[in-house]
């Protein structure tokens, strides 16, 4: 039974990471010319409507908002710095992701990318990705064994396969 209900949180975190980014992508799109505070509050707008809604509690939602931030300000920041492509950033081929995850997370890397030209030292400051967070497309790596992960949609972050490390870092083509 355990297992079961684990396996639902598991499902409905997921699913809440991904409506949570359309959600941020929408408010976006609407306001492009605020940057990267509107980030910010269209994260926690998300957020709050998640938790409003009972989707999610309060703090599920918090914590789905600052992984839903450190994977759009780690992306943008490597697009930013290396001038490198999405692809490049998530180290596999732009046609195994869903198109409309691709999309909203496409969009929002762009536009992140251009708020964070000033802000690349916060970027390189987030890197640690943990063992139960959520993440969305990209790969990480076991910082203990160097194991490489690849994420084709949002997920969990498991312990390393090889080391049951639980620790990773993104990876980049330059990394």
């Amino acid at each position: 039974m355990k297992d079961t209900n684990e396996h639902k949180l598991n499902e409905k975190l997921v699913h809440a990471y991904d409506v949570m980014m359309e959600r941020v992508e929408s408010a976006i799109r609407k306001a492009e010319t605020e940057g990267l505070p509107l980030l910010e509050k269209s994260i926690n707008a998300a957020a709050e409507t998640a938790s409003e809604l009972g989707e999610l509690t309060k703090d599920e939602a918090g914590l789905l908002g600052e992984y839903l931030k450190r994977d759009l300000i780690d992306a943008a920041g490597y697009l930013t710095v290396t001038g490198e492509q999405l692809s490049n950033w998530l180290r596999f081929d732009l046609e195994l992701i869903e198109g409309r995850l691709l999309d909203a997370f496409s969009n929002m890397v762009d536009h992140t990318r251009e708020e964070l030209g000033k802000l690349d030292e916060l970027a390189t400051e987030i890197g640690e990705w943990h063992t139960g967070e959520i993440t969305s497309v990209g790969t990480l790596e076991c910082k203990s064994c160097s194991e490489i992960l690849h994420f084709h949609s949002t997920g969990h972050i498991p312990p390393c396969p090889k080391c049951k490390g639980t620790v990773f870092h993104r990876l980049s083509n330059e990394g």
